[in-house]
């Protein structure tokens, strides 16, 4: 049975917390104040859109922290390899530290396993040793696809498989939480994004198996603010 470390502080749900605001109206205006909210509550990593990174970059310059992620491949994965491969490189080149791309959804749904996977192994190697996490939009698939397109990502190169982009109708569950860390195990690691919105539900999700959370810009000051009243360490088991 998995039973994950003991949580020791609000410090370290803060660092497992990336804010996103990957949008299609999220203006300038909304990626400052994300980046604002990551440095006031020293969160691990702000993601955006991204024409936007480089905003997002100027306004981090000089910090360690929070970190910026690059999105590839969003909202739909249904983008081809080429254009994929050629948008995780532009991340990297703008300096982003890790990136999040979202599979081909329609190619897992139609069982073109290959197709997934070179997909998912192209990106992997124009990220140039920046993690990568895979989307699999949980949402669209059933419960085989999840596990298909977990040993996918895993064969691929992925460092974490990612549940949903934040686009989907429906975010993060702990159903599909704790089947992606029954099928990854140890080999990767595991991040819930979509509809986190409470203190509960991410110290659930943790003790499922995720380690990282995407999480809008409210709900993470909410969750942080509730995690200042816990009595640490928070233990499971």
């Amino acid at each position: 049975m998995y039973l994950p470390e003991p949580i020791e502080s609000a410090r370290q749900i803060a660092r497992m917390m990336d804010i996103s605001a990957v949008r299609a109206e999220s203006s300038d205006e909304r990626i400052r104040e994300v980046v604002e909210a990551a440095i006031r509550y020293d969160c691990y990593l702000v993601t955006m859109l991204p024409t936007q990174t480089p905003y997002a970059k100027s306004l981090l310059a000089g910090r360690e922290f929070p970190k910026v992620g690059g999105n590839v491949g969003f909202p739909s994965g249904g983008q081809t390899t080429r254009i994929k491969a050629l948008e995780a490189q532009e991340l990297v080149e703008m300096g982003v530290d890790e990136i999040d791309m979202v599979i081909d959804v329609a190619a897992l749904i139609s069982g073109h396993s290959q197709r997934v996977y070179e997909d998912i192994r192209a990106v992997a190697q124009a990220c140039q040793g920046k993690p990568l996490k895979v989307i699999l939009e949980c949402y669209y698939l059933n419960e085989d696809q999840i596990r298909e397109g977990c040993e996918l990502a895993i064969r691929a190169g992925a460092a974490y498989i990612k549940t949903g982009s934040g686009w989907a109708p429906g975010g993060a569950t702990l159903e599909n939480v704790a089947l992606i860390k029954a099928c990854v195990g140890e080999r990767a690691k595991i991040k819930a994004s979509g509809g986190i919105r409470g203190i509960e539900t991410l110290l659930e999700m943790y003790r499922r198996g995720a380690t990282r959370f995407g999480i809008s810009c409210a709900s993470a000051a909410r969750i942080l603010e509730a995690a200042q009243k816990l009595t640490y360490p928070v233990r499971f088991g």
